[in-house]
This record gives structure tokens, C-alpha cells and sequence, in this order.
């Protein structure tokens, strides 16, 4: 009995990979999103975290060395500690889309991986707050499993990602407490206060009410049922990867969310099941060079399920805690150990729904009396300026300052590096905005809140308005280098 146990537990962790097609698919799809990445932040970062920028990396990697000394690197790992110089920002950079580019083309496929995830866990880590976005953690963890490409329970790890990545979205929405979800009137308000509404948001935003409730059960119905189906045998599964990919394909039309729609989406290629993958193997027999498959021994497909179990109960156990199930220190301390490396992360977007929409707007002036406005890139400004389509490129800036835009100064005093460059007339920084209202920088500046809403398809007609918008009151400032 003992032997025929051992027999079986044996040919479980040994068995041969039956997802290739669903391996080759998706690193190829992860390099696309590695190079939207890298190639979104290279013309930002030093306007971002440069040594003029508007939270120079520089200034964080000697506060962080002073606080914690030879820790620092655990809990912020990164590159930049041995050189954050302007330059190597750059190179970085660079580096990130060459070997994108290589894991997209199936070139050295485990070493680009590798390089990029490293090379995106540098930036994620110092990039604060600009890097704290849901889609850059779900990035490094998929990046992450990527590493074990060829392991056959590779899929089940992929799997539970995009379960709890859906399933806890839904479930923050409803633990929240927020009454617009348990009401279903969420929609009603999402596609006008979104941080970068895309111009079909402006009609949907119009449609009637009842359909928008609808529309908001959905979505629900989707987070919550979905993922359980990705489990299910036989057909259940492939109707749980085809009900979330269509949720994403419906965000992805009515927002500018970067890659993180078209990073789900790849998720979902680990839900279909061989039959149907069997379909597109004639596609995967274009290969360049390779690293030897690392995988063909049964004591290294072994040794590679085993980590994949751990990493599965890592997610499981982090899934446990989003759910506020009581865990022995014992389970939870090893999750907390791997949190600076971003390879297990908690998900959820808009657990409060937000119900109007505040705007930050900049403001320069040389008296104090005539005042001139700064534009950002995509953000609403110009109340005339069309809504703009910008995905997969993410303008780290303008959503940073839908972030401050809920908030005030003293939770966002990044907000005072922006004003400072602004004063100073840094180059860089200027570039992640429209060209300034001044030939000269101004002396004064200061921050006003705004409230923007739709104009109705009449209003926009008549003016060619996109918004509206009433001043709220000063949200920062006035400002000066001089003391006065």
C-alpha cells in the first residue's frame, strides 16, 4: 500500500506537461506586456523618479539606507541600490524592452524572463508612489511564474492567479460596504469618475439606468462565478475563461486601464483545456533559440511542481486573508517574507465606487492676480479637449493626480516635489505635462479643486464641452521659492 502511495505521488509531481501550447501562447503574449511597460515608463521615468524628478529615487534609496541599513535591500529590492544615476534609469529601461522583446519573440525565452521581471521588480520597488498600481503587481507575479515554464503544475498556479484576481475584485466591492455596489448602481457613476475616462465612456455614462444596474450585476455575477468555474471540469471551464475575458474586453473599450485588461485576458489562455489549445499548435513550431528545456527530467519537473505548490499555497493562503479568515502566524509569516518581491499580491479595484469627480488643476502666476492653467496630457483639464484613448500606455502623472484628487495635501505631499520643479522650470518634469502657459516659470503657484461632470449630449452640441466643472476651492497653496 505505502509503495503504491509512494508510486502515485511519484508520477503526480513527474507527469508530463500537457499545457505547451498555453506555455508558448502566453510567455509570447508576456512580452508584449513587459515591452508596454518598459517602453510606457522609459520616456517618464526621469520627469518620475529622476535626480530632478518629481520623487528623485535617488533621495528614497538614502532615506531607506539611513532607516534600515543592510535590510533596506530586503525590503526594497532592487538595482537601483548600487546605481541610481539618470542614466542607468534609462538603461534600465532599455534593457526592460530589449529582453521584452526577446521573451516576445521566443528568444532565450527563461533568461528574458528572468531579466525582465528583475529588471521590473528595480522599477516597481523604488518607483513609489508611482509605481503602486494593481497591474504592475499582477505583472511581477505572472512574470514571476513564468520562470517555471515548463513545469506541468504551472497551470494550476497560473489558475488560482486569475481566480483571485477576480474573485477578490468581486468580493472588496461587496466587503466594502459601499451601498452603490449593493445596490447595483455602481455603474451609473464609474464611467464618468474612472481616472481616465476613454470618449466611449461618455455614452455609456448616458445609457439608461436600469440597463447600467444590469450591467453592474454582470460584473458581479462575473467576478464571483467565473472564477469558481475555472475549476469545474468539461465545458464549466471554458464558460468561466470566456465570461471573464468578455468582462475585460468590456472594461478595456470604456477605460484607459494600461495593460492590465490585456493582461487578464492572456491569464485566460491558462483556463482553456488541451482539446481546445490542440487547435493552434501548428503556430507554436516557430521557435528561435532556446535554452535547453530544463524540464525534461522527471527530478526537475519535480523539484519545479514542487515550488509551484508552494507558490500555490502562498496564493492560497493570501487569498484567506483577503477573505479575513483567522491564520496561524505559522502560514501567514512565509507570505509576509515574499511581499517586497511582489510574487504573491492581493487584488481588488474600486471597493468604493466614487460618486463625483474632483480635479486638481494647477495654477501659475507672476502676482498672484492673473493666473494661467498647466494642462496634463490626459487627465481633464481643458474642458473642451476631446477624451483620449491612451492604453496600454500608462501616463503615470495624470493618474497619480486622480489618486491626490480623493485625498488632501498631507496624504499626497508628492504633489509639493511636482509644484517645486514646476517653479523651477525643470525640463524633465515639464515633458509629462502640455507645453507650459509661461515662457519663463512662474513665481506663484497653486493647486485648485474642481468638480467635472458630463455635459449632456445637448450641452455638448451646443459648446462642444466634454465637462463641466465648478470650482470647489483652493486644494494647495499659493507657493513660492521666495519667502514672502
Amino acid at each position: 500500500m505505502a509503495r503504491e502511495f509512494l508510486a502515485r505521488l511519484q508520477n503526480l509531481f513527474t507527469a508530463k506537461n500537457r499545457f505547451e501550447v498555453a506555455e508558448w501562447w502566453f510567455l509570447r503574449a508576456l512580452g508584449v506586456m513587459y515591452l508596454s511597460s518598459f517602453a510606457s515608463f522609459w520616456p517618464q521615468i526621469l520627469g518620475l523618479i529622476g535626480s530632478r524628478g518629481v520623487v528623485p529615487a535617488v533621495r528614497m534609496i538614502e532615506a531607506m539606507r539611513s532607516q534600515l541599513g543592510s535590510s533596506a535591500f530586503w525590503y526594497a529590492p532592487s538595482l537601483f541600490w548600487f546605481n541610481s544615476s539618470d542614466s542607468v534609469l534609462v538603461g534600465l529601461c532599455a534593457f526592460g524592452c530589449l529582453f521584452s522583446v526577446m521573451l516576445a519573440v521566443n528568444v532565450l525565452p527563461r533568461f528574458s524572463a528572468a531579466a525582465c521581471f528583475l529588471l521590473y521588480l528595480s522599477i516597481s520597488t523604488i518607483g513609489q508612489p508611482f509605481t503602486s498600481f494593481q497591474w504592475d503587481a499582477l505583472l511581477l507575479e505572472a512574470g514571476f511564474l513564468a520562470l517555471f515554464a515548463g513545469a506541468p503544475w504551472l497551470v494550476w498556479a497560473y489558475r488560482l492567479l486569475l481566480f483571485r484576481l477576480m474573485f477578490e475584485s468581486g468580493w472588496v466591492k461587496l466587503a466594502s460596504g459601499d451601498p452603490n455596489w449593493r445596490n447595483l448602481h455602481a455603474l451609473r457613476f464609474h464611467f464618468m469618475t474612472q481616472p481616465l475616462p476613454n470618449p466611449i465612456a461618455y455614452y455609456v455614462y448616458r445609457a439608461p439606468g436600469t440597463l447600467l444596474d444590469a450591467a453592474t450585476a454582470l460584473t458581479l455575477a462575473i467576478e464571483f462565478i467565473g472564477p469558481v468555474l475555472l475549476f469545474v471540469p468539461g465545458i464549466a471551464h471554458r464558460i468561466g475563461a470566456a465570461s471573464i475575458a468578455l468582462l475585460q474586453i468590456l472594461i478595456l473599450l470604456t477605460g484607459n486601464y494600461a495593460f492590465f485588461n490585456w493582461l487578464t485576458l492572456a491569464l485566460c489562455i491558462w483556463a482553456l483545456d488541451p482539446a481546445v489549445l490542440s487547435r493552434f499548435r501548428k503556430f507554436t513550431r516557430w521557435r528561435i533559440a532556446m535554452f535547453p528545456r530544463l524540464f525534461e527530467h522527471d527530478w526537475a519537473r519535480a523539484t519545479a511542481n514542487a515550488i509551484c505548490a508552494i507558490l500555490i499555497a502562498l496564493g492560497a493562503v493570501q487569498l484567506m486573508e483577503s477573505l479575513s479568515v483567522p491564520l496561524p502566524s505559522a502560514l501567514s509569516k512565509p507570505l509576509s517574507l515574499t511581499q517586497p518581491f511582489e510574487i504573491v499580491n492581493a487584488y481588488g479595484l474600486f471597493a468604493i465606487m466614487t460618486t463625483s469627480r474632483t480635479e486638481i488643476v494647477l495654477e501659475g502666476s507672476a502676482d498672484q492676480t492673473n493666473w494661467r492653467e498647466y494642462e496634463f496630457p490626459y487627465k481633464p483639464g481643458d474642458v473642451k479637449r476631446p477624451l483620449p484613448w491612451v492604453a496600454p500606455y500608462q501616463p503615470r502623472l495624470d493618474w497619480q493626480m486622480w489618486f491626490a484628487a480623493l485625498g488632501d495635501y498631507q496624504s499626497n505631499n508628492w504633489v509639493g516635489g511636482l509644484m517645486y520643479r514646476l517653479l523651477t522650470g525643470e525640463p524633465q518634469v515639464l515633458r509629462l505635462l502640455r507645453p507650459a502657459p509661461f515662457a519663463r516659470p512662474p513665481r506663484y503657484l497653486r493647486a485648485l479643486a474642481y468638480q467635472y461632470d458630463f455635459t449632456t449630449f445637448s450641452e455638448r452640441s451646443k459648446t462642444g464641452a466634454v465637462w463641466n466643472r465648478r470650482l470647489l476651492g483652493v486644494w494647495f497653496g499659493p507657493v513660492s521659492l521666495r519667502q514672502e
